[in-house]
């Protein structure tokens, strides 16, 4: 066997500028490919590799198959003083749900709270983006979605339901925000992907195969279902996420949804729900602030249990990663590399991957 390729280093820089040079040159205006790119490094930089450049070249041929809207009118419907209706006209998931959380913001700031929700829009990455969105605006966020038929509801063995995430975010004070990014499912469908292309096998509890049986093969994985996290619990989270996203925005639902790896003939119709708040609404500003810090240490002083050596709380462990991949470079595998690097030619881009590694 030969030996496995090191990962390539790569700045965060240099990654959103190959990302957008490629959206660029396929007719995606400057400023949603600056959106797109941003937000799909962002994930990268945050350890979140599933949704992050790996998921570009399947963009891109949704978008030469004219089934992601390269520019899209996207309507903004003003339904009352802090909720709006958004038609996303099939553009990129990140530019619509970049466009709603900003309106979300925007209601926020006069009247406390802000709620948008998104129709014919398409897959959004990773959900803590406009959660992080929210945080930088002084905002708390919440980010729910739905998303293709691939895990079936408890009890089940078809898949119904889709491995839709929820995301929620409170800034902090000193020591930061919490941001909750979570799948309703064990694993994403992503993480069996990145397994099937490595040549891996899942942990057993991840999903079953065509016939309803236990899998840790990606490839029967992908053919069967991914299993809720929680049982009925991530079954019940996943539905209430078609619920928000699907059923009340007018989005496709209950399996509805177009997978964006199937289904090559119709639009995915993806639903989002958004929702901004400011969180000085029952407090003052600068108590909640302080009342954030006194939980999130607590948090850290609770005593390990047996096996861990610390007590963090939700997107801190992100954040660090971030840290070290802003430094040390962002690593791409040698398939994902491959991948990219088609691309490029393919448009006539320049890989500049291979012009600017990240010095070690």
């Amino acid at each position: 066997m030969p030996e496995p390729q090191p990962p390539l280093k790569v700045s965060a820089e240099i990654a959103v500028q190959l990302a957008k040079s490629l959206l660029l040159a396929h007719g995606i205006p400057p400023d949603d490919a600056s959106t797109v790119a941003s937000c799909l490094v962002s994930a990268d930089l945050r350890g979140v590799d599933t949704h992050g450049l790996v998921r570009l070249p399947g963009y891109l041929e949704r978008v030469r198959r004219g089934l992601i809207n390269r520019t899209p009118r996207i309507e903004i419907q003003q339904l009352n003083s802090v909720v709006v209706s958004v038609d996303g006209d099939n553009g990129f998931g990140y530019v619509v749900a970049a466009r709603a959380m900003a309106e979300c913001i925007r209601m926020a700031r006069d009247g406390g709270i802000g709620i948008a929700g998104a129709r014919r829009s398409t897959h959004f990455g990773m959900a803590a983006s406009y959660v992080l969105q929210a945080i930088e605006a002084g905002m708390i966020g919440m980010v729910f979605t739905n998303s293709a038929a691939s895990m079936p509801p408890w009890g089940g063995r078809m898949p119904l339901l889709g491995t839709s995430p929820l995301a929620v975010g409170a800034p902090g004070g000193r020591l930061g925000p919490f941001v909750l990014d979570m799948a309703s499912a064990v694993a994403a469908r992503g993480k069996i992907r990145k397994a099937l292309s490595r040549g891996e096998k899942i942990p057993e509890g991840y999903a079953l195969d065509a016939d309803g049986k236990p899998t840790t093969d990606p490839a029967q994985a992908l053919q069967g279902v991914i299993l809720p996290v929680g049982g009925p619990k991530g079954s019940g989270i996943a539905m209430m996420m078609d619920i928000f996203g699907g059923l009340l925005t007018g989005a496709a639902f209950g399996g509805d949804v177009g997978d964006q790896f199937k289904d090559f003939d119709r639009p995915q119709n993806v639903g989002h729900f958004f929702l901004a708040m400011r969180p000085d609404l029952f407090i003052p500003i600068e108590e909640y602030r302080a009342r954030m810090d006194t939980l999130i240490q607590r948090v850290h002083e609770c005593p390990p249990a047996e096996g861990f050596r610390e007590v963090v709380i939700a997107g801190e462990l992100e954040k660090r990663q971030e840290a070290l991949r802003r430094k040390n470079g962002i690593p791409y595998g040698a398939a994902e590399v491959a991948a990219l690097r088609a691309e490029a030619e393919r448009a006539s881009v320049a890989f500049v991957f291979d012009s600017h590694p990240h010095p070690d």
